[in-house]
């Protein structure tokens, strides 16, 4: 395959990583990061190549640091418990296997609303940890949409000079 191909096959892959970061079941913004190394791979790095995949490489690593920083901060900031936060990821992790797509969402909320419940005894105080908990999660996939287009066009960037 020559170099058009791989840029188009990659791209094509890379916006299936975009989508998982509003589909809990794809990788997300992974992928888009192991497409643009496989891609190196393939039509070689080079100077360009090197500078785009450490720029990717910190895009993805301020994703991960985001992804557990936002949440938690909402969570902490509308009241929620450590022990929620801990149930929260219970929640996620059997909403995964329960219900098919939305599941880890689900599961997480329900968890932390379980949690809080229990600790707190009221409903009024156990969804206010809740919906600051949604609230960071929301805002963590908004910044990840951002960050995933920002991949991509560096990414692309890379792509032009390899293909032009």
């Amino acid at each position: 395959m020559n170099d058009e191909l791989w840029s188009v096959l990659a791209a094509a892959v890379m916006v299936v990583g975009l989508c998982g970061v509003v589909i809990p079941v794809l990788p997300g913004l992974a992928l888009i990061w192991i497409t643009a190394a496989v891609y190196g791979f393939v039509v070689g790095f080079g100077t360009t190549g090197l500078a785009a995949m450490v720029l990717l490489s910190g895009l993805l690593v301020a994703s991960v640091i985001k992804g557990v920083v936002i949440p938690r901060r909402r969570a902490v900031r509308s009241g929620a418990s450590g022990w929620a936060q801990v149930g929260g990821v219970v929640g996620a992790i059997a909403g995964f296997f329960l219900i098919p797509v939305v599941g880890i969402i689900v599961g997480a909320l329900a968890g932390v609303l379980a949690v809080e419940l229990a600790i707190k005894g009221t409903l009024a105080e156990a969804w206010a940890a809740t919906t600051g908990m949604a609230k960071g999660f929301g805002i963590s996939a908004l910044i990840d949409v951002a960050l995933g287009l920002a991949m991509i066009a560096v990414w692309s960037a890379w792509a032009l000079t390899v293909v032009f």
